[in-house]
Formats: structure tokens, sequence, C-alpha cells
């Protein structure tokens, strides 16, 4: 799984050729925990292919939270050219996620 923070998130995220879905999270989230299995099989499937799969703890980088305007969490925002181009709120389930990859790859 990647991680992303504020030290490299303009290197890993803004300025991929990929599209990149991110991951908003925290350790204290309940719903946040129940997705963490979910992502990592997403990493794994998606392994190798045109999208990158990350998270980023709001608390460790509550600048890129502040900035992306992630008032709920999970947040999963996907990035292209360095813009965010579309997102989803909340624990839901893996074929939902799949959907969001699907609309961006």
């Amino acid at each position: 799984m990647n991680i992303f923070t504020s030290e490299n998130f303009d290197q890993e995220v803004l300025q991929s050729k990929s599209p990149v879905l991110v991951d908003f999270w925290a350790s204290w989230c309940g719903p946040c925990q129940m997705m963490g299995p979910i992502m990592e099989d997403l990493f794994k499937e998606y392994f190798g292919q045109n999208i990158k799969i990350g998270k980023c703890n709001v608390d460790e980088s509550s600048d890129l939270a502040e900035k992306y305007g992630i008032l709920s969490i999970p947040a999963f925002l996907v990035f292209k050219s360095g813009e965010v181009v579309d997102q989803m709120i909340g624990g839901v389930s893996k074929v939902k996620l799949e959907e969001l990859i699907g609309r961006n790859i």
C-alpha cells in the first residue's frame, strides 16, 4: 500500500502520470478501519495497472485534509493531473470503490 504524506504528496499524487486513488483516513475512525482490508485488496488487484492506490492519515497530514476539504472520513479522492476529479465519502462496498476506479482509469 502506498502511504501518502505531506512530504511526498506532490511527487506521488499531484505529479503522478497515472490516476491516484487516495483514502483519507484516521486510526481512531471505525469505518476507516473497516475499509482497510478492502483498500489492501484493491491495491493488490490493481497493482501494475494504470492507477496508483494509497492512504493518507489525516492526523499526520492535517494540512492535506484541510487543503482538500476533508470533513468526513473515510474520504476517497481520485486525482488526475494534480486535480481532484472524483470522490466518494464514507464506508462503502468494494464494488462501489471498483466503480469509482473504473470511472477514472
